[in-house]
């Protein structure tokens, strides 16, 4: 039975952000994740996880300026020190809630810098991250992005994936398995989740089209959560989409499907 984990960027967002811990408890809930903590101090963060009895799995290293665009910094080479003052920065957060698995957006192409020379700035600050955060027995996870949704995004496919966590050849970085961006990748969903499974360090899902609820596009999710148990996948399954509806009722496919919450 999967174990879900609620994405507080995505989901309840009928709430300002800091009441949506309470409503995803209301609804039966005990597993967050969200995308970034750093709007907020992170004793402000921990005090809302403890007074809703949530446990939260995970965010994401900071990404540079998303108003303006950003989607993560990791292969600019002009930007190293700011991705190591970065992952400095999530470790205290992680620290304060108690987060083990930590996700870095590696960003977009730059025009003018050759791809060879992304991967290798990459490649660096993900062996500076990995080794800072295996000090506190903390997962790195990296996850790769349709380009539909972020054109030029540097890392989109779970072949490039394994081959970066390949070549970074450290024990705590993992690939973070986002259904959604792989359907509209690559396909062979479950194939690749089973010849993946053991670099998998967390999954998360969303229909397509739309990137709405299980239940509303094309992915037959009751097949791949089953799946899931079958092959053994025993993490966590973060549920990252937008409701088509409000949040609450779109959550009538968990029952539907036979699972719990």
């Amino acid at each position: 039975m999967p174990r879900f984990s609620v994405s507080l960027s995505m989901l309840f967002g009928e709430r300002p952000f800091l009441e949506r811990f309470a409503a995803c408890k209301k609804a039966g809930f005990n597993y967050v994740e969200y995308m970034f903590p750093y709007d907020y101090p992170p004793q402000i963060l921990r005090e809302h996880l403890q007074q809703n009895n949530l446990k939260q799995i995970l965010f994401n290293l900071p990404a540079g300026d998303w108003p303006a665009g950003d989607r993560g910094i990791a292969a600019d080479p002009s930007r190293i020190e700011e991705f190591h003052q970065g992952v400095d920065r999530a470790l205290e957060y992680a620290r304060v809630l108690g987060v083990d698995r930590i996700n870095c957006l590696v960003g977009k192409r730059i025009e003018g810098v050759a791809d060879k020379q992304l991967w290798r700035v990459l490649l660096q600050n993900l062996k500076y991250a990995t080794k800072k955060l295996s000090c506190e027995n903390r997962m790195l996870l990296v996850e790769p992005v349709n380009t539909y949704d972020i054109p030029d995004f540097f890392l989109s496919t779970t072949k490039d994936a394994a081959r970066l966590i390949d070549e970074v050849g450290a024990e705590n970085l993992k690939l973070q398995c986002d259904v959604y961006h792989m359907q509209r990748m690559e396909g062979e969903i479950t194939g690749t989740i089973k010849s993946n499974l053991k670099s998998i360090g967390h999954i998360q899902i969303a229909d397509n089209p739309g990137r709405h609820q299980p239940g509303t596009g094309e992915i037959n999710y009751r097949f791949i959560l089953n799946e899931l148990d079958q092959i053994g996948y025993d993490g966590f399954v973060g549920l990252e989409y937008a409701p088509s509806a409000d949040t609450v009722s779109s959550f009538e496919w968990i029952k539907k499907y036979g699972f719990e919450l």
